[in-house]
């Protein structure tokens, strides 16, 4: 009898082969899963898992994987949640930097009495403020347009020469950076809405010395149309600046993560 053979792939490696895979690809898996950009609730998980076993297939050839059949099933949960950790770690440091523009727009509306205007945040899925929505949506465009996510990309790939699988994130470095990223989210936040909220302090003090001075004015139908008009002009006069603002904070954003990846580890 004639044995029957597969051209290609011996099958009995196929399952090898898959595990293999399967560890190559928990690091962009979790960082795209977690990234601001990509992690939007109008993006289907089914969407999300393809791209990342797209990207996990073109490099797989070039990623050295250690020999897991020599390795008990603790030193492989541990890699596992190694991989993992690499992963959501970039994640988390652009979702505190991209959270600069929904802290500046909340804040914006808050002092130009929108409080009571909310839409359907596409990264949530929630109700967030409308400028708060409109200034994320402007982060992630500047982000993307700047190329930002193909470096990102690309300082994940080479990450793998860096940090190969096995290797563990210093974690005392990670929390420096994570707490680098806060301070940087809390001074660029203020730094950004300091000149709207500035000039709507002034327009509101003035309509307070007005209505001091005139108490029978109404206070609604007077300061609240000039507020409304007065943040969308501040906002257009501002532009250009909160643009250059989101442009340095992608700069930001891939040294950071750069520092995280070069960082070294433990073995």
């Amino acid at each position: 009898m004639t044995e029957i053979s597969f051209p290609g792939l011996n099958l009995s490696i196929l399952y090898q082969y898959i595990l293999l895979f399967f560890f190559a690809s928990l690091r962009i898996s979790s960082m795209l899963l977690s990234s601001p950009f990509f992690s939007t609730a109008f993006v289907p998980m089914q969407v999300r898992l393809v791209v990342s076993m797209g990207i996990t297939a073109f490099i797989f050839p070039e990623i050295n994987i250690p020999d897991i059949t020599n390795l008990n099933n603790m030193e492989i949960f541990v890699m596992i949640l190694s991989e993992i950790g690499i992963g959501l770690s970039v994640g988390l440091i652009l979702s505190i930097l991209f959270s600069i523009a929904a802290v500046t727009g909340e804040k914006i509306a808050s002092t130009a009495g929108l409080s009571m205007a909310n839409m359907i945040d596409p990264q949530s899925g929630g109700q967030t403020l409308v400028i708060s929505t409109v200034l994320t949506l402007f982060m992630i465009s500047i982000f993307l347009s700047l190329d930002g996510h193909l470096y990102l990309l690309k300082l994940v790939l080479e990450s793998y020469i860096f940090l190969p699988i096995g290797m563990s994130l210093n974690i005392i470095e990670v929390s420096n950076v994570g707490i680098m990223a806060f301070g940087k989210m809390l001074y660029l936040t203020a730094l950004i809405m300091l000149p709207v909220v500035g000039g709507m302090l002034l327009i509101n003090l003035a309509g307070g010395i007005i209505t001091r001075s005139a108490p029978t004015l109404n206070l609604f139908s007077f300061i609240f149309p000039i507020s409304l008009i007065s943040v969308f002009i501040f906002l257009y006069l501002a532009l250009g600046p909160i643009a250059n603002a989101f442009s340095d904070i992608t700069g930001i954003c891939l040294n950071l993560v750069d520092n995280i990846l070069r960082s070294g580890g433990n073995q």
